[in-house]
């Protein structure tokens, strides 16, 4: 009886040991092939729970998550022959596993040399293509786009795609940044002069015009003021006029007064004979009697 049992929990056994081989889950953060006798059986297993035929197939597992490559930094030359050194990094992951393995044996570190390698070619190449003011100061995104998709096109045979590519820096030897510098300062410089030219023309212009509107305003200034001066003289005249013509005699009269206190002022002496229509008044008021 003990013997009979013994065989039954060993039964119970082996076949829970052999549904537990022949049983696999997947998850959903994974990429999975299944091997035959070190063949690919099958790839791409959907999330959730599979069969194998167990001691005949094998599972490999694969992280199936973006993964991250900090590149090496390296120089690079551009355009105009001058070199400058790079640091970049590169997001991935495995598109297709069957790939994957078939060409990088799984090994996770030859995928990243032969990334690492298939982006340094990208980048020597589009820095060949531009130069370093193109390069640093907005050209960035569109050289990354085209190094993404010419990397992409390498890659695909390897099963990896490229999520992106990121540039950290862009340093200059020391050497090359000199010239740079001196050569953006030089631009600037120009731009500036440039800049106070355009400024000295346009103040010249406004100087100019204020100019031309102060004489043209001094002109109708000084046109009314002799309009009026011209109106306020033949008022004045017209005035002398009516008042001379109302009393005749009294009007010379009045006049010749003031001709005397004018000419007989102060302490000289003057000693005529009082004749003549300027001194008739004198006769007529018999001053001198």
């Amino acid at each position: 009886m003990s013997s009979r049992f013994t065989a039954i929990i060993f039964i119970v056994v082996l076949a829970l040991i052999t549904l537990s081989s022949a049983i696999f889950f997947v998850d959903e953060r994974e990429r999975v092939i299944l091997l035959r006798l070190g063949q690919i059986e099958k790839a791409d297993f959907e999330p959730g729970i599979h069969f194998k035929i167990p001691f005949v197939n094998e599972v490999r597992r694969f992280d199936g998550r973006i993964l991250s490559l900090d590149a090496t930094p390296a120089r690079y030359l551009t355009g105009e022959k001058k070199n400058v050194i790079v640091d970049s990094f590169i997001l991935w992951r495995v598109a297709n596993v069957a790939d994957y393995f078939t060409s990088m044996g799984g090994d996770e570190e030859s995928a990243k040399l032969r990334l690492s390698q298939i982006i340094k070619d990208g980048l020597r190449a589009e820095f060949g293509r531009r130069t370093i003011q193109e390069v640093v100061s907005g050209e960035r995104s569109v050289m990354v786009s085209g190094l993404m998709d010419e990397a992409n096109r390498i890659a695909n045979e390897f099963g990896i795609e490229v999520v992106n590519v990121r540039i950290k820096r862009i340093d200059l030897p020391t050497e090359v940044s000199s010239s740079v510098y001196t050569r953006m300062e030089a631009e600037r410089e120009r731009v500036a002069k440039d800049l106070r030219s355009r400024g000295a023309e346009e103040a010249e212009k406004i100087r100019s015009d204020a100019d031309r509107q102060r004489t043209v305003i001094l002109a109708e200034a000084n046109r009314q003021s002799e309009m009026l001066r011209g109106e306020g003289d033949a008022l004045a005249t017209q005035i002398y006029a009516d008042a001379y013509g109302q009393n005749e005699s009294f009007y010379s009269f009045y006049r010749r007064l003031g001709a005397y206190q004018h000419i007989f002022q102060g302490d000289d002496l003057l000693v005529i004979e009082p004749k003549g229509d300027f001194f008739s008044s004198f006769s007529d008021l018999n001053i001198l009697d």
